[in-house]
This record gives C-alpha cells, sequence and structure tokens, in this order.
C-alpha cells in the first residue's frame, strides 16, 4: 500500500512539473482525487469517511446525501481531496438501473 501512495504522490508531482514546463498543454482548471470507502455496512462507511473528516479538518458533506453519498473533502486552491461513501441504497439504485443496459437496441438507421 506504501508504494502506491508513493507512486500516486511521485505521479502528482511529476504532473505539477510537467504543466508547468509545457504552458501550451492544455488542463483543466480543477482537479479532484477520489478516495472511495470500502467499508461492507452502511454504518462503517460513514465511520470511514467521520475518521477522515477528523484527520483533514473537514465536515461531512450532506449535499450528495440525497443520492446515498456521504462525503468530506479538502481544497488546496482548485486541488480537491474528496473521501465518498457510496451507501447501499444508492448502490442498490444503481445496479437496478444497470440492470435495464442493453435490454433496448436502437435502431441501426
Amino acid at each position: 500500500m506504501r508504494d502506491r501512495r508513493r507512486e500516486l504522490i511521485n505521479g502528482l508531482l511529476n504532473l505539477a512539473v510537467f504543466l508547468e514546463k509545457h504552458p501550451d498543454v492544455p488542463a483543466s482548471s480543477n482537479v479532484t482525487l477520489y478516495h472511495f470507502a470500502t467499508s461492507e455496512t452502511d454504518e462503517d462507511l460513514r465511520a470511514e469517511i467521520d475518521q477522515i473528516a477528523a484527520r483533514v479538518g473537514s465536515s461531512i458533506d450532506f449535499d450528495d446525501s440525497p443520492n446515498g453519498h456521504y462525503a468530506t473533502s479538502v481544497h488546496f486552491g482548485p486541488v480537491e481531496y474528496r473521501a465518498v461513501a457510496i451507501l447501499a441504497a444508492a448502490r442498490a439504485r444503481h445496479e437496478a438501473v444497470n440492470s435495464y443496459r442493453d435490454c433496448i437496441q436502437p435502431d441501426a438507421n
């Protein structure tokens, strides 16, 4: 895990240096790095996000709560670190919608 973390940090630093050296290369005006909680229960998912919020000094973002997401974030200018838990009801809705994927085929006109 530490190697993957170090690789991510090095990649971000290398990207910053690359963009600095190549001002002619287009780049987005903002970026978000996501961490998705992987616990089994909604309670454990929320607890993981609560712990991250405490570590980074942020609050829970309830704007996504109606969508079944429990999240927190911290900003470094236009760069955001966002930790998200996708709760069981949201996962079930997503699976239900995806169960119809490929059931309808458009005409090849």
